[in-house]
């Protein structure tokens, strides 16, 4: 313990730690969830001095937003939707650009386009999918969860996923209970579709210059031949360092985490967190609500640079260069997603395993993969195998530094 505390001191002592971890914090909590919310994302539109084009005012815009939704019924019906169409075009007709950024035209609209093609027209310019809302008939909205259904079942066949494939992910959607839970949604898209889901992959660029000369550096500083000669021995000094690099790994995510929920819950509170997460995305197959999605997004974001670590860790015991270890460790979380786009889809999926490669959002799309006859939702797989991967890479670290040292 005395020698893990010595590591873990001397890693949180290097200035080069503490910037990383200060930037990431303001990338993350200050920008990407504190200011998103108070004006990059929900302020209110129209300020024109603004790089944004946003007021400094979404507290109060999304209260607005959530008080507005509230006056509808709680549950998604053929009538609820006709009423929020038509109370959309009732304000689009002869309200302000601040009643209508109560709307969620945006998410509506996504509905429409998606559930009601046929009533789409292509006269209108700009393009009807950005409009439908403001000109199409609210009486003819109905069989809302029996277009869905079509909806799914056309989108699976487009994509090849038939037979036994197919009928795995209806045999899912047959889960998700209707009418759905209807409350304020953009808030929770925003939050899923890019706070939560980016997090991991942020994280990776400081935790590489953070963690990869935890074991490089001792080659760079010469203190290699020191380490044979401590009472501890190298074995030790190894273990202790890859508690180190684990330990800073859960306290740098805490950090960005905890401020990040206390950011959401002051802005958005918990409303809507019961909704299930097909109002985001109505193709969407897992019967999750929206605290279940965030909380396999944090999960996932957790595991995925858990399993980071080990990497980094490892390749850093690898090599005796801080720069190459560096490079490689970038190259580990970056390169796959620069070549993923020229490989095949199967190659794609199987990058996706990776840590932080795969997207926490994979929640709200159909993609599965085939494991030993039987096809595997690949949430369940992208929240296990990448941190199996990392901890199997540690106990190489360990032995690989060693034998190095002793060389």
């Amino acid at each position: 313990m005395e020698l893990f505390l010595l590591e873990h001191k001397k890693l949180w002592r290097k200035q080069v730690v503490k910037i990383c971890v200060l930037l990431c914090f303001v990338y993350i909590v200050v920008f990407g969830s504190i200011l998103s919310f108070q004006w990059f994302t929900f302020g209110s539109l129209d300020d024109y001095t603004s790089a944004f084009g946003n007021n400094f005012d979404g507290y109060q815009m999304i209260r607005k937003s959530q008080e507005y939704a509230l006056t509808f019924d709680e549950e998604l019906t053929d009538e609820t939707l006709q009423q929020i169409v038509r109370d959309y075009q009732r304000i689009y007709a002869v309200g302000t650009d601040e009643e209508l950024g109560n709307t969620e035209w945006k998410t509506v609209n996504s509905w429409l386009s998606m559930l009601y093609p046929e009533l789409k027209d292509p006269g209108i310019n700009p393009p009807a999918y950005s409009s439908m809302i403001t000109y199409v008939n609210p009486d003819e909205l109905t069989g809302f969860y029996e277009r869905r259904e079509l909806a799914i079942n056309d989108f699976l066949e487009s994509n090849g996923q038939v037979g036994e494939e197919k009928e795995y992910l209806l045999n899912m959607a047959q889960k998700v209970e209707t009418p759905f839970r209807y409350e304020w949604v953009e808030g929770w898209s925003q939050l899923l579709g890019s706070m939560i889901a980016d997090l991991g992959i942020v994280m990776a660029l400081f935790m590489a210059i953070t963690l990869s000369p935890l074991f490089a550096e001792e080659w760079h500083s010469n203190t290699s031949s020191l380490l044979l000669t401590t009472k501890n021995g190298w074995e030790k000094v190894a273990f202790a360092k890859i508690l180190t690099g684990l330990v800073f790994t859960l306290e740098f995510y805490a950090i960005l985490v905890i401020p990040s929920i206390l950011s959401q819950l002051f802005f958005m509170g918990t409303s809507g967190w019961d909704m299930p997460i097909q109002n985001i995305k109505p193709l969407a197959v897992a019967p999750m609500n929206m605290l279940q999605a965030e909380i396999y997004e944090y999960a996932f974001a957790l595991f995925g640079v858990i399993g980071y670590a080990g990497i980094v860790m490892y390749i850093s015991a690898k090599v005796k260069n801080n720069v190459l270890a560096l490079l490689l460790s970038l190259t580990a979380a970056y390169g796959p997603m620069m070549v993923a786009q020229y490989l095949p889809y199967e190659m794609q999926k199987a990058l996706d395993l990776l840590p932080l490669v795969g997207s926490g959002a994979d929640v709200f799309r159909t993609n599965t993969f085939h494991v030993f006859g039987t096809y595997i939702w690949s949430p369940y797989l992208l929240i296990t195998i990448p941190v199996l991967i990392g901890i199997c890479c540690m106990p190489f670290a360990i032995k690989n530094w060693s034998r190095r040292l002793k060389a």
